[in-house]
């Protein structure tokens, strides 16, 4: 049993699959779902801190590099592109809300890692992000959970 929920830990970690995975992985291998939910959503949130203190330097050093110099310099304008046009249309009070959904909404690309990203490029505060992402992933795994086992087997019925 614990070499089951260290796979779904594991695999939430990952980019691109991260909670969203995890969780259908957890229902698959019959886990019960609340447990499950608790084991991915902090495996997916571990990295959080490191991609937010983390990835902003990691561009800015790469975007004068040879080889990989044009795909930060483009990450980062894009990001920052992006941010300031979500700050524009939702208000800086609005980008809480708008961080919790893009993470929430179970899409490829829209995870905790890409979320926590962009609010690196917006220099949104720390302790906001990770309440947000929290939130974000929070929603993600009900959805998913949901989604692979159906309301009533959650719930008990």
């Amino acid at each position: 049993m614990f070499t089951k929920y260290l796979l779904i830990f594991l695999v939430s970690m990952v980019p691109l699959i991260e909670l969203r995975g995890a969780v259908i992985m957890a229902v698959g291998m019959d886990l019960p779902y609340w447990e499950s939910l608790a084991v991915c959503v902090f495996g997916n949130m571990l990295p959080v801190p490191i991609i937010y203190f983390f990835a902003r330097h990691v561009l800015v050093w790469g975007k004068d590099k040879p080889y990989i110099g044009k795909f930060f310099t483009f990450c980062l304008e894009k990001g920052e592109k992006a941010g300031q046009a979500m700050v524009k249309r939702t208000g800086r009070g609005g980008l809480f809300v708008a961080l919790m959904l893009f993470v929430g909404i179970p899409l490829p690309g829209t995870g905790a890692w890409t979320g926590t990203l962009g609010a690196s490029l917006l220099n949104m505060g720390f302790r906001s992000t990770v309440a947000s992402v929290s939130l974000g992933v929070i929603l993600a795994g009900c959805i998913m959970g949901l989604a692979s086992t159906g309301v009533f087997h959650i719930i008990g019925l």
